[in-house]
């Protein structure tokens, strides 16, 4: 007897030397060629597998593999893929990417420089009429109020006054570090704010209608998804909020599957709503100058202007050297008067965006009532130049009046100084919706179509929190969402911020899941914890919780839903519409910011999926998608 269990001790002694051999740690750096700084959030995966793993902020990973020779693929945003050949018993790597050189930008455009002292006079460039009542001068850091009786004739601002130079382009977006896969077993939970904006669809088009790819921090996957019309059913009870869950075989990765999370707020009749206090702040220094700029903004808030009601109350500031008030506050009823404001309107001289929004908000604040629904909606190139211009100020300001009940909306426009990092936060900041506006059309649906989801909100401080299931779900990743993920702990948190929803906004989340019991080691960057068992304590058939927050718009205080998602194994094919939609346009800004998820997806492959989820498209944006998908192809074999 002794024999044998000394055999058997032996034999598992062996196997288990072998298994440890069989077992190696690569570790590297991955740094810009260029720069020779280190890369954060870059994708080192085993060629063919989910063997994969993120470097840090100093630009460092380890992965475990099995030993012998093998294929790593690095992949990091706004850089070409390189596969790396490692020999069996190599375990360090180096390894230098060179970013992906973009067209020339150097575009036929121009901007208007204006006469400084404009400013320091008190005149507001811009402005082609006498009816100013008060302006805010900013230069050289001080800033002064000073009243401006009608008969004013030295505000200037035509072309005429300044002498056209020509800029390269200075567009600025914030960088993405693209969401990772997370093991449910160490990080059972996925914490966001929702997302209802959709700026980066109508920037990625204004990019492709021009023959040219977008830059890759240009492209937010969740608001290229959001950008559609999803027939989701309304809530029906006492929830402003409905929740809906499925899932399906992942397109680009058939290995995994994709989940997908669907909000949809409740409609209101625009009669029903509460009356609307407007300032309209627009930007009317040289920046603005051209067609697709300042004669597109009078256009955008002309549409909105027909929308209002004798209720409603508008008033519009402007600034470029300085700030001045060319409208007080005027009922909806008197639309001419307020269009007639509009269309005096002029481009010239320098930004000084944030006394522009200071003044606002100080009009906004007079106009203020708390049954009412208060609101500055700011149109610009974000190019702010004069005075009060720092993020850290301007967020500042934005947040001390949100806190007041005053809401911050931003419409973009214009290219090539287009400051989409600014703007994008200061919306969000102001718990305002950002829309880039490339043309005509877009300004119709932003006030026109969606008149009510634009303006008045029925939920604010939405947040999103999921958890996995271990037995169904080994690893997940968010789909986009990367500047609106939450600390665990903000989920209960009702100090902190988060995203609204107007009245029949959707929201589409999706999350790619390598699923539980899938072959190899996967996502190896956590090591295994140490104290913790993979028991399920709840529902064993539900691959996930989905917890949501909500506030009431007059509320401080959340209330919580939940949903579950029972398991199934379906096709793609076999997914609703909207459900594969979703996942075309998803695959598609992946494959427009060369990620490191995309899988297999070819731009015909999204052509494929979008061309059988069309649906009834009214409107006809899935059809424009899909001819953005075809200059994308063609533009990206360039």
């Amino acid at each position: 007897m002794k024999k044998y269990l000394s055999l058997l001790l032996l034999s598992c002694l062996v196997a288990f030397t072998a298994s440890a051999q069989q077992v190696r740690v690569i570790t590297g750096i991955v740094t810009d060629s260029l720069l020779k700084s280190p890369l954060a959030n870059v994708v080192v995966r085993v060629k063919g597998t989910d063997v994969l793993t993120a470097t840090d902020k100093k630009g460092q990973f380890s992965l475990k593999t099995a030993t012998g020779a093998l294929i790593l693929e690095v992949n990091a945003a706004g850089y070409p893929a390189v596969d790396v050949a490692v020999k069996d018993g190599q375990n360090k790597i180096t390894v230098q990417l060179t970013k992906l050189q973009p067209l020339d930008k150097k575009r036929n455009q121009y901007v208007m420089h204006g006469n400084t002292t404009d400013a320091l006079q008190g005149k507001v460039a811009g402005v082609s009429t006498s009816a100013l009542s008060e302006v805010v001068v900013v230069g050289y850091g001080a800033q002064h109020r000073k009243s401006v009786t009608g008969s004013v004739t030295t505000i200037r601002g035509t072309s005429k006054n300044y002498a056209p130079s020509p800029v390269y382009n200075t567009e600025d977006y914030s960088p993405i570090n693209e969401n990772i896969f997370h093991t449910a077993t160490d990080q059972p939970l996925s914490t966001f704010s929702i997302d209802v904006d959709r700026a980066s669809y109508s920037n990625v088009r204004r990019f492709l209608n021009q023959g040219m790819m977008p830059e890759a921090d240009a492209v937010r996957v969740e608001e290229m998804i959001n950008y559609f019309d999803y027939q989701y059913k309304a809530p029906e009870g006492k929830d402003p909020v409905a929740i809906y869950t499925d899932m399906a075989v992942c397109p680009w990765n058939t290995a995994h599957q994709l989940v997908r999370v669907a909000l949809k707020s409740k409609q209101v009749d625009t009669r029903e709503l509460p009356p609307s206090n407007l300032v309209f702040l627009i930007d009317v220094s040289g920046s603005m100058y051209g067609e697709n700029r300042l004669p597109l903004v009078k256009r955008a808030f002309a549409v909105l202007t027909e929308q209002l009601r004798p209720e409603d109350k508008v008033a519009i500031v402007v600034y470029a050297g300085a700030a001045g008030v060319v409208l007080p506050a005027t009922s909806g009823s008197d639309k001419k008067k307020i269009l007639a404001a509009l269309d005096q309107l002029e481009a010239g001289g320098s930004t000084a965006g944030g006394a522009g929004i200071q003044l606002a908000y100080t009009i906004a604040g007079e106009l203020y009532s708390k049954n009412s629904n208060t609101r500055v909606i700011l149109a610009t190139d974000g190019d702010f130049n004069v005075g009060v211009s720092s993020d850290g100020e301007l967020t500042g300001m934005i947040e001390k009046e949100r806190e007041r009940g005053i809401s911050l909306s931003v419409l973009g426009f214009g290219m090539g100084n287009y400051k989409d990092n600014k703007l994008e936060l200061l919306a969000d900041k102001g718990n305002g919706n950002y829309a880039y506006i490339d043309n005509f059309e877009e300004a119709r649906r932003t006030f026109v179509t969606e008149f009510g989801g634009t303006l008045f909100t029925v939920a604010k401080d939405v947040k999103l929190q999921i958890e996995f299931n271990p037995q169904f779900v080994q690893s997940y990743r968010l789909v986009g969402y990367e500047n609106r993920v939450l600390a665990n702990e903000d989920f209960n948190n009702d100090k902190k911020d988060a995203g609204d929803m107007g009245v029949g906004h959707t929201v589409t989340a999706l999350y790619e899941i390598i699923p539980a019991g899938t072959k190899g080691t996967a996502v190896n960057w956590v090591d295994p914890l140490k104290y913790q068992e993979g028991k399920v304590i709840g529902n064993k058939s539900e691959v996930l919780t989905v917890k949501l927050r909500y506030k009431q718009p007059d509320a401080n205080k959340s209330l919580l839903m939940e949903k579950v998602l029972p398991y199934s194994n379906q096709e793609i094919t076999a997914a609703p519409e909207d459900f594969r939609m979703a996942a075309a346009v998803a695959a598609f800004g992946q494959l427009l910011r060369n990620s490191a998820f995309k899988g297999t997806a070819t731009y015909d492959q999204v052509l494929s999926w979008a061309g059988n989820s069309k649906g009834t498209d009214t409107e006809g944006y899935r059809a424009e998608f899909i001819q953005l998908v075809k200059k994308a192809m063609l533009l990206d074999k360039e």
